[in-house]
């Protein structure tokens, strides 16, 4: 099995990119955004590989690091979801925001790609919820744990970001506001502080 290529670049197409290794020229197919990150023909690159084995072929996916790897892995997990989808995926959103789509339940960010409709986009966060821990997170994307604000039983964060969506903004960057304000905070941020803090990260407030 192929894990890692690092060769020459020769050719690229629409999905796919050549890269020559001693020679010999390895067929990779690519999201859009690791063939936009790739440098110009004749230089050098090294990316990591999936290989899928079948009885008709052998295909070989590229990515230019092995958390996108990872996370192209959990999304095929999905029922629905084979490599062509896996790799419209992550051409509209890098790994990172596959992760914060989930994990603020926006199933909008899923649909953005091509071949994800809105069955599978809520498939898809309602299945991958459970296994955020095998994306690579960085602390914009941590889930925050559940607070209740009282008497309404409500939660929080949830809350913060129900007002943010409310006041225009997209699901998934007011979730990535409100978890950075929050986490700021230590985690204790009543509701307005929340959200307060939450417009000034967004530059929708200045503070005051």
């Amino acid at each position: 099995m192929i894990a890692k290529l690092r060769g020459r670049l020769d050719s690229t197409g629409e999905d796919w990119a050549v890269v020559d290794v001693g020679g010999v020229g390895y067929l990779l197919f690519c999201a859009a955004r690791t063939l936009s990150a790739l440098p110009a023909l004749g230089e050098m690159v090294e990316l990591a590989v999936e290989t899928h084995v079948r009885e008709d072929h052998i295909h070989l996916y590229g990515f230019t690091g092995t958390a996108d790897r990872e996370v192209f892995r959990t999304l095929m997990t999905v029922q629905g979801v084979g490599a062509k989808v896996a790799l419209g995926i992550l051409s509209a959103l890098s790994g990172e925001q596959v992760a914060q789509a989930i994990a603020a339940g926006d199933q909008a960010a899923f649909r953005r790609a091509s071949g994800v409709g809105p069955k599978l986009a809520q498939r898809l966060v309602l299945e991958l919820k459970d296994k955020l821990g095998g994306f690579a997170l960085s602390s914009a994307v941590a889930v925050l744990p559940s607070r209740k604000t009282g008497a309404a039983g409500g939660n929080v964060v949830e809350d913060a970001v129900s007002a943010l969506v409310n006041l225009g903004y997209g699901r998934m960057e007011a979730f990535g506001a409100v978890n950075r304000t929050a986490q700021a905070a230590g985690g204790a941020a009543p509701l307005n502080a929340l959200i307060k803090g939450s417009l000034k990260e967004l530059g929708g407030a200045d503070g005051r």
